[in-house]
């Protein structure tokens, strides 16, 4: 079994996290990995409290005893300081707050014993997450799926992290396999923070639909921008784009945001949100076959310390 301070912590057998993707990874889906011996996490954009309330019950009742948590957006949380009320009140372990000013309620989530979480996508956010006080910090290459920075690939933002911070520190971003796991973890990650791979689950609530493109899917079959937000309507902070399967309404404006936003024109297809690795995603499975597939990163270090000792290489 691998051990990291992400496992320690939390009494995991994977070190391995579900992103917290709105619209994707409610309770069940962030139970049943927490159950299969990963760290889930629910993800909640806007609503009402109780619909929060509702899905981390569904997460702890399904997680049977393991840890599980929540991950919320900081530029939603003026006005909607409800939600932060229902975490405190759960017993969700693990609490990531990103994209936006999420400086104001950290000391009220660890005063209640969470530990919290941000995502960073460059050194800069790092150094000032580390400033804060956050425990934990996801550093987030432009390859991810979904919302983020898209400034730095995961591997030098994650070596670059890994210099700047002294607290543990996931690697997110085009991870979908337990080679890529057994990758940042080489590199002194203490863990990955995976999405994608996570999208097609059969316990995540993403569309039928959209599970079928992302498997369909191949390592170039994504794009990243802001067109599909400002299509939607939804005010996302312009400095966050997101990655999402191509999309003929991203490839008609991108580049043209301006002109878009000074005369909308309304999106008539979804965005399916999804990273690189979504090449490496064939078929839905259920979360627990995912978490197995990601723990064979043990299969893969133990191999590289063999050839390591004997001097083989290759």
């Amino acid at each position: 079994m691998i051990h990291t301070w992400l496992t320690n912590t939390f009494g995991l057998a994977v070190p391995v996290v579900s992103a917290p993707m709105a619209g994707v990874s409610g309770g069940a889906l962030a139970g049943a990995v927490s159950a299969a011996g990963g760290l889930g996490l629910v993800g909640f954009a806007a609503g009402r409290p109780e619909q929060l309330h509702a899905e981390l019950e569904t997460a702890r009742t399904t997680a049977a005893g393991k840890a599980y948590g929540v991950g919320l957006l900081a530029w939603l949380l003026p006005g909607n300081e409800a939600l932060l009320d229902v975490v405190v009140e759960s017993d969700a372990a693990l609490i990531s707050l990103s994209f936006g000013p999420y400086a104001p309620y950290v000391e009220q989530l660890q005063a209640a014993g969470k530990l919290v979480a941000t995502q960073v996508g460059t050194v800069d956010d790092a150094r000032a997450a580390l400033a804060i006080g956050v425990d934990l910090i996801v550093a987030r290459g432009g390859e991810g799926g979904g919302h983020g920075r898209n400034d730095v690939a995961t591997l030098p933002l994650l070596q670059a992290v890994l210099d700047a911070v002294d607290v543990p520190v996931l690697a997110a971003g085009g991870i979908g396999t337990g080679r890529g796991l057994a990758a940042v973890l080489a590199a002194g990650a203490a863990g990955a923070w995976v999405g994608t791979a996570f999208t097609v689950a059969t316990e995540a609530t993403t569309a039928a639909e959209a599970k079928r493109a992302i498997t369909a899917a191949g390592l170039t079959d994504t794009t990243y921008t802001t067109v599909l937000d400002i299509g939607r309507g939804i005010p996302w902070p312009s400095e966050y784009g997101g990655r999402a399967l191509r999309h003929p309404y991203a490839e008609k404006w991108h580049g043209r945001e301006d002109e878009l936003r000074a005369d909308p024109e309304p999106m008539d297809q979804p965005a399916v949100w999804a990273g690189q690795a979504a090449g490496l995603v064939t078929a839905p499975r259920s979360a627990a076959d995912i978490v197995r597939e990601l723990a064979t990163a043990e299969t893969y270090l133990d191999a590289i310390a063999e050839r390591m000792s004997r001097g083989t290489g290759g």
